[in-house]
């Protein structure tokens, strides 16, 4: 059961982009979007829509040009580049279409990356959860392999284990079926539906694969910069 408690909310959230007639082109509308703490939500919305740069500021990874976004109540806003960086290693896991995964390191070694954000160390408890995360991903017996010897899928279950082993409190999920076939895209979604539920965090998805969308708690859609309710057909 999601909180009820506020977790990550945008204030009149606006992202234009410069054009060569000075006129600009506005890709978000003043966006206003609660999320509960423990939730799971999906974005979708025709190719080009904004999707992708909505989600990168929620996850700090870019700035809108005019609004607010806050996380467990603290103003992002107006936060330095290195503060960000330190709440997004903290707070903030993401899974992207394409894994980014490091090649020349082991399964287990990519899941445990983000522990050595900012300077930190890996500790043997830290180990133990990444060792935990990839059997409970099913590749128990795949931690010593390098992406390059596994699976579509099976990276990105990794980059999942990857994407929550500093148990962050937002989970941000860009087409994370995008590249897969049908069979690891229905494993995914199922990961990642359990995941919610398994680790209470909070869980947004941009897709354009409606059954995906399907199995979030809730579904908006974006179109013309604008953010509207999506009602779901299952």
């Amino acid at each position: 059961m999601a909180d009820t408690a506020p977790l990550a909310k945008l204030e009149n959230v606006t992202k234009t982009y410069p054009t060569p007639g000075g006129e600009g082109l506005t890709v978000l509308d003043a966006i206003s979007l609660t999320v509960t703490a423990g939730e799971s939500l999906a974005i979708v919305g025709p190719s080009g829509s904004g999707k992708s740069t909505l989600l990168n500021i929620i996850g700090t990874l870019d700035r809108p040009t005019s609004g607010r976004v806050l996380l467990d109540g603290q103003d992002l806003s107006h936060l330095a580049d290195e503060d960000l960086a330190a709440v997004r290693s903290r707070r903030i896991g993401f899974v992207f279409q394409l894994h980014h995964l490091l090649p020349q390191c082991t399964a287990l070694e990519n899941v445990l990356v983000p522990a050595l954000a900012g300077g930190g160390a890996v500790t043997k408890e830290t180990e133990e959860r990444g060792r935990q995360l990839l059997d409970r991903v099913g590749l128990a017996d795949r931690m010593a392999y390098r992406p390059g010897h596994l699976s579509g899928g099976e990276r990105q279950r990794v980059a999942v284990a990857r994407a929550v082993v500093n148990q962050p409190a937002l989970l941000l999920a860009d087409e994370p079926t995008g590249s897969l076939d049908r069979a690891a895209s229905e494993n995914l979604e199922q990961l990642l539906v359990e995941v919610n539920r398994e680790e209470g965090v909070t869980l947004i998805v941009v897709t354009h694969a409606a059954a995906l969308a399907s199995h979030m708690a809730r579904a908006m859609d974006l179109r013309d910069g604008r953010l509207a309710p999506l009602e779901q057909t299952e």
